[in-house]
């Protein structure tokens, strides 16, 4: 840990350079220790607000030479205890950098300060025809979606950020600036830097630009949900989906307790049984061929009539219940907390990790509403607990460790879009094994002295 009287030096320097940019007062450190998960947060020991990737390459510099460790820090919406100053230091706020720099409608992209976040971004184009469809359930920032390799509802055809992200401006742990690539599709020179920032939580650098892929607004737009009579119902009709290659954008599974939630928190009727929200993008002509097939694929599988959303309105309403879908089953158990899971396995096993994940919970006696991002295989549960009782704690986190490994052992991830933070550090080598020595070594070859948002990822 760094001594805490260099981090003071740092702080009074910073302060020196940036004024009343630079907070030590307790309720700032405290927001920015924390995100919305059911971690420990830790408050960092000041913050300061970036405005430029040269004042971040200055806040660095001050910080390298002092050893002081750095956390950057964007929305405060991630879940695995991202932003937690473990070892103290400084926390870099990325949000007064908020600058759209370029938007390129011919080749379909722009070019974004780290501070974005994409509700601002889908606003500012969205009179060029084009769109974002990256869309986690928070208005993140592009920055910090980029850092933890975020995706959302839009994945199943669009991809998730590592799909969309061109290139990126990072400032390293010793202060150079790299640009990890232009803006062409594709290329075949040298190492693919730009994937090994995305994902890397601010581990290896600070991401400061963000290039990203536009997509054009389609013609046709549909959506609908589908009720069914039981969970793997629901969950065997996409797989049939998927597996018949029809281009659905979304497919999402809401079970009969989110869905009880989601009818309370955003002012919906929907049927409380486990259900589909989907939707279809193309033509008209190309629309309408995909509703019938699906409704084809739901039918066989005990599928009900489809309830649609047509309007733009009506369309959207349906996709902020399930973007707040979360909090929806929070608020259903006042003075509870949450511990949200979030494997992903091959779609061919994703019915059967259901099952058990089922079986589990019933026998586990926890209350846990599952939602997921079924289409690529992504599942959530979220284990509610008492935050008092350390009874209620240790058996949802027994709980978690089993769904992971199991989820491990049909040779899928601990995580398909949250990240590692510190949250499930302990998980990387029964992944990754030997690779994990090997992202080790690449960690400290960038910063050797361990600075850049210490005990994440990898253990140093």
């Amino acid at each position: 840990m760094a001594e805490p009287a260099r981090n003071r030096g740092a702080i009074d320097l910073l302060r020196e350079r940036f004024g009343a940019r630079l907070s030590t007062s307790a309720a700032v450190r405290e927001a920015h220790g924390k995100d919305e998960s059911y971690h420990a947060p830790q408050a960092p020991d000041a913050v300061v607000f970036a405005h430029s990737t040269d004042e971040v390459v200055e806040i660095v510099q001050i910080c390298a030479a002092l050893g002081t460790p750095i956390i950057p820090f964007g929305a405060g919406t991630s879940l695995e205890g991202h932003v937690a100053a473990l070892q103290g230091g400084v926390c870099l706020d990325l949000t007064g950098m908020n600058k759209i720099l370029s938007v390129n409608t011919e080749d379909g992209d722009c070019v974004v300060e780290a501070g974005v976040t994409r509700k601002t971004l889908n606003e500012y184009i969205r009179d060029t025809g084009l769109f974002f469809p990256i869309d986690p359930g928070a208005d993140a920032t592009l920055g910090g979606m980029a850092a933890t390799s975020a995706s959302g509802t839009n994945a199943v055809r669009y991809g998730g950020m590592r799909e969309n992200v061109l290139g990126l401006t990072v400032v390293m742990a010793d202060g150079r600036v790299v640009r990890t690539a232009r803006r062409a599709r594709k290329s075949s020179s040298g190492y693919d830097l730009t994937r090994l920032f995305v994902g890397s939580e601010g581990t290896l650098g600070i991401i400061t630009e963000v290039a990203v892929k536009l997509h054009p607004v389609p013609e046709a737009i549909s959506a609908a949900t589908c009720r069914f009579p039981d969970i793997l119902s629901a969950v065997n009709a996409t797989i049939a989906t998927i597996q018949s290659g029809l281009p659905v954008a979304r497919i999402e599974l809401i079970d009969e307790i989110s869905v009880a939630g989601i009818n309370k928190y955003s002012g919906l009727n929907l049927v409380e049984q486990p259900t589909l929200f989907l939707e279809f993008h193309g033509t008209e002509a190309g629309v309408r061929e995909q509703t019938q097939r699906f409704g084809e694929i739901a039918a066989g599988y005990g599928g009900g009539a489809f309830d649609w959303a047509t309007k733009t309105e009506v369309r959207n309403k349906l996709w902020e219940a399930r973007h707040t879908a979360y909090y929806a089953s929070l608020a259903m158990y006042p003075g509870k907390k949450g511990m949200p899971t979030d494997v992903c396995v091959p779609i061919s096993r994703l019915a059967e990790c259901i099952a058990e994940t089922k079986r589990d919970l019933a026998e586990s006696g926890i209350e846990a509403p599952i939602i997921g991002h079924v289409g690529d295989g992504n599942f959530h549960t979220l284990l509610i607990f008492d935050p008092d009782n350390p009874e209620e704690v240790a058996r949802c986190k027994a709980f978690n460790e089993r769904l992971i490994l199991r989820a491990l052992a049909m040779d899928g991830t601990c995580t398909g879009e949250h990240g590692i933070g510190y949250g499930k550090l302990a998980f990387m080598q029964a992944e990754h094994g030997e690779a994990v020595s090997v992202m080790r070594a690449v960690k400290l070859a960038l910063d050797p002295h361990n600075l850049m948002n210490p005990g994440k990822v990898v253990r140093i």
